[in-house]
């Protein structure tokens, strides 16, 4: 039996051992460093600076006119070929532009518009009042997790909304977890950055290649671009 002498100075030895232990790599795709653009907030992921969000005060122009035209939104909702019965989720909904349409279109299903702002949130619960939709839930979310049903979602809407996420893998899992298993698709819209053409800042904006590699590291499977819209690309993503 080793003496108290022996012992102490075994674990004084692991202690100093595990004390120079090299740090484990960081996998989180994380970095924090000085924005390379100021309408970054200088925390990166896989590769690409996290835009600034943009705040309750500009709802303005979430619903402005021309925004249809602009952005082609009625060839947007014919392209995610929503059936009657679906769930939807609109992550970032704003004041509800997309979700009250799409609940027109899923008269026998559900749309969850989640917003992380409260404001947005009252925005949305007034709006589903003037429009006489009881298929709208409004939904509180945080900016890591949606606060979404699990496995219980037919299709994900994201407009011009990921590029800000404050934490887009921890919401990019979750979002994963509240797809259907083997049918739950998720469909990102983000301005196209492969175009020069397309008048928004760089820092909003995203390349499919970059868009591939964030949700693959989430477990999402490619399933296809739509090019039909007139500034954006329309990325499907599916649950395995």
């Amino acid at each position: 039996m080793p003496t108290e002498t022996a012992t102490t100075g075994r674990m004084g030895a692991l202690a100093a051992s595990a004390t120079a232990a090299p740090a484990l790599p960081d996998t989180s795709g994380y970095e924090l460093a000085p924005p390379r653009d100021p309408n970054g907030i200088g925390k990166y992921y896989l590769g690409r600076q996290i835009a600034h969000v943009m705040g309750h005060e500009g709802a303005d122009w979430l619903e402005r006119r021309g925004r249809s035209q602009e952005e082609g939104t009625d060839q947007l909702l014919k392209e995610l070929k929503l059936k009657p019965t679906d769930v939807v989720a609109d992550i970032g909904a704003g004041t509800g532009y997309f979700s009250f349409r799409m609940a027109r279109l899923v008269p026998r299903g559900q749309v969850l518009a989640v917003d992380i702002q409260p404001e947005m949130i009252a925005e949305l619960t007034a709006n589903k009042a003037r429009n006489h939709l009881t298929n709208v839930r409004p939904v509180l979310g945080t900016a890591s997790n949606p606060n979404l049903p699990a496995s219980a979602v037919d299709l994900v809407l994201i407009v011009d909304a990921y590029h800000e996420f404050d934490y887009p893998r921890e919401m990019g899992r979750a979002i994963r977890q509240a797809l259907r298993p083997g049918t739950g698709r998720l469909a990102l819209v983000e301005y196209r950055a492969e175009d020069p053409d397309v008048p928004i800042k760089r820092i909003h904006k995203m390349d499919v290649a970059q868009a591939r590699k964030e949700m693959a590291a989430i477990g999402l499977e490619f399933a296809g671009t739509i090019e039909t819209l007139p500034q954006q690309h329309l990325l499907l993503f599916r649950r395995p």
